[in-house]
C-alpha cells in the first residue's frame, strides 16, 4: 500500500527557478524536440548514439515520444524536457530509466549546444537525483557516461555521485573510447 510519503511515480513537472522547468515531455513537444536536437546535431553526434538525420525529424520525435508515453505508464522509463520558463524552447532532454536494474533508476541527458555551460545539466540532475530517490523502492540513482565525455562526467561529480568503476565496452558513438564510467549516489543531494 502506497502512503503519501512513498511515490510510485517521479513528478510531471519541477520547477528549478525561475529560468527553467522540467516537464514530462508530450507528443505535442516533437516539434520543438525536433529542432533542438537539430541545432545541436554536430554536438551531440561525438557522444549519442541516436544523434543522426533522423533524431532531427519530427515524425520521428512524435514516434518516439508516443513511446516514453507507455514506457512511463508501465514505469519503466519517463522522458523530461528542460525548458525554458516560457515552455517555448526545448533546452535539453533527461531521462530516467528504471527498467535496467532492480531498486535502481538511471539519468540520461543531453544539453542544447547554446545553452551548455551553464549549468543546467547539473540542476536538472540534481532534480531529478532527489525525485529518484523519493520513489518508493528506488535505492540507488546512476549516471553513465564515456570517460571521454569530461562535460558529462563533470555533472555527476559536482553532484557528489561516487565514481563506481570504469567498464570496458565497444565505443557506441564516435568520439567514446569504450570506457564507460559509472557514477552512483544513494541519498539525495542537499
Amino acid at each position: 500500500m502506497t502512503t503519501e510519503a512513498t511515490r510510485v511515480v517521479p513528478p510531471t513537472q519541477m520547477k528549478l527557478g525561475d529560468d527553467i522547468m522540467l516537464r514530462l515531455l508530450r507528443i505535442s513537444d516533437a516539434r520543438a524536440v525536433a529542432r533542438s536536437v537539430r541545432e545541436s546535431l554536430e554536438h551531440l553526434r561525438p557522444w549519442m548514439p541516436w544523434a543522426d538525420e533522423q533524431s532531427t525529424r519530427e515524425s520521428f520525435q512524435r514516434q518516439r515520444l508516443r513511446g516514453a508515453r507507455h514506457k512511463a505508464a508501465i514505469g519503466d522509463e519517463w522522458q523530461y524536457g528542460l525548458f525554458a520558463a516560457d515552455q517555448s524552447t526545448v533546452i535539453g532532454a533527461f531521462g530516467l530509466m528504471a527498467r535496467k536494474w532492480p531498486h535502481t533508476i538511471e539519468i540520461g541527458y543531453w544539453v542544447h549546444v547554446d545553452h551548455i555551460g551553464r549549468g543546467y545539466a547539473s540542476r536538472a540532475s540534481r532534480a531529478l537525483t532527489n525525485a529518484a530517490l523519493a520513489l518508493d523502492d528506488i535505492t540507488t540513482v546512476y549516471i553513465r557516461c564515456d570517460e571521454e565525455n569530461l562535460r558529462s562526467a563533470a555533472v555527476p561529480r559536482s553532484l557528489g555521485f561516487t565514481h563506481r568503476t570504469t567498464e570496458t565496452r565497444e565505443p557506441q558513438a564516435p568520439a567514446e573510447r569504450g570506457r564507460l564510467m559509472i557514477w552512483e549516489r544513494t541519498e539525495p543531494i542537499d
